[in-house]
């Protein structure tokens, strides 16, 4: 039966270290139930390969819980989103002390998969890379490996921002193989109107409204170290901002993020390369339009919502419980007083609750 609920309920050093210091974070130590770490690549489309990281539970646990495949959004990939080598920086290493197989992947084009031809040419000398249908492709592959490699023929998925689209559009086309859905942050539609995404933003093409501006992006956009934490910071309501997030996350988060494309320290200031076509699939999702139907998907879903996001609307949450008619169950909840971040905030202000519903969630068979 189908239910739903809604529950309300030091920067600038961290950034000059991070752009001299461009070496991979080692693995973090763990406090309690000790956690094994692997790496491994599966292949997706011939020639695409991607990175897959492996977290879990050292020992055989009592009782099996599903395999856990987590996806990063159109920015930042997989390691440094959910694997971070600091206290409260690792959503993987939580998930696998809760006795969950974790995997981490990077969507090509991101951290250590292949990167597509387009990604090793100047930006405008192509149209927007990656776009939903390729992830999802590399979706297929990962699940299918990790079904193999943990012995289950399903397996959980969370998506962060447009990793859930990503994620959502796999589930709908593939619903035999998910038990759990987890939607986080994400864009929906088909909803028009978007503050910072959608129409009359630098996004939208000036001379074609309504298209996307391909031109300005081309086949991939650079970040540097600065250009990360500005969308961070506007969604935390106080000027001191580690009072909702601690600055060394905040350190291995922008560490881990230039140290995930090899060419970063080549260019002046350091900066990383991430395809354009997810900001492509995510212009048209906050413009009207609707690029997978959550009607498909049969998993139980979760929905969650930070209250200071500022990707996702709460149109969009509220149109995907609307749409999963088919689900075995569904919960929405807004995070209160969170942001986009929620998963490397402190644990008081937004982290506590995001996992505490995330594992709830996956404990229901």
């Amino acid at each position: 039966m189908r239910n739903v609920f809604t529950i309300l309920s030091s920067t600038a050093a961290a950034i000059a270290a991070a752009a001299a210091t461009l070496v991979a974070p080692a693995p973090p130590t763990e406090a309690g139930r000790e956690l094994v770490r692997a790496e491994f690549r599966v292949t997706s489309d011939p020639g695409v390969r991607i990175a897959v990281r492996e977290v879990r539970p050292a020992g055989r646990p009592a009782r099996p819980k599903p395999p856990v495949l987590l996806l990063h959004g159109a920015r930042v990939p997989g390691v440094a989103s959910f694997d971070l080598p600091v206290p409260g920086g690792s959503l993987a290493a939580d998930l696998a002390r809760a006795g969950h197989r974790v995997y981490v992947m990077d969507a090509r084009g991101y951290g250590a998969s292949t990167r597509p031809a387009e990604l090793q040419r100047p930006p405008e000398s192509s149209p927007p890379a990656v776009r939903s249908a390729a992830v999802v492709r590399d979706v297929t592959a990962v699940v299918e490996a990790i079904t193999r490699r943990a012995g289950s023929g399903q397996v959980a998925l969370l998506g962060w921002a447009t990793g859930g689209h990503w994620l959502g559009q796999y589930a709908a086309a593939h619903p035999h193989r998910v038990s759990h859905l987890v939607l986080y942050n994400a864009l929906y539609g088909p909803l028009d109107g978007h503050p910072t995404l959608g129409r009359g933003t630098d996004n939208e093409d000036p001379d074609h409204p309504g298209r996307f501006n391909a031109a300005r992006y081309g086949a991939y956009r650079l970040s540097t170290a600065a250009s990360l934490l500005p969308s961070w910071d506007s969604g935390i309501p106080v000027e001191d901002k580690s009072v909702w997030r601690d600055p060394a996350v905040v350190d291995a988060y922008v560490r881990g993020a230039l140290a995930s494309d090899p060419t970063s320290g080549s260019r002046q200031p350091a900066s990383f390369r991430a395809p354009s076509g997810a900001m492509e699939d995510s212009f048209y999702l906050a413009t009207g339009r609707q690029l997978w139907d959550a009607s498909l998907v049969t998993a139980r879903t979760l929905i969650l919502r930070s209250e200071y996001d500022f990707w996702s609307r709460p149109g969009d949450a509220d149109l995907l419980a609307e749409h999963l008619v088919h689900a075995r169950s569904v919960r929405s909840v807004e995070l209160a007083g969170a942001t986009h971040y929620a998963h490397l905030d402190r644990a008081e202000r937004g982290r506590g609750q995001f996992l505490a519903e995330v594992r709830d969630f996956l404990a229901t068979p």
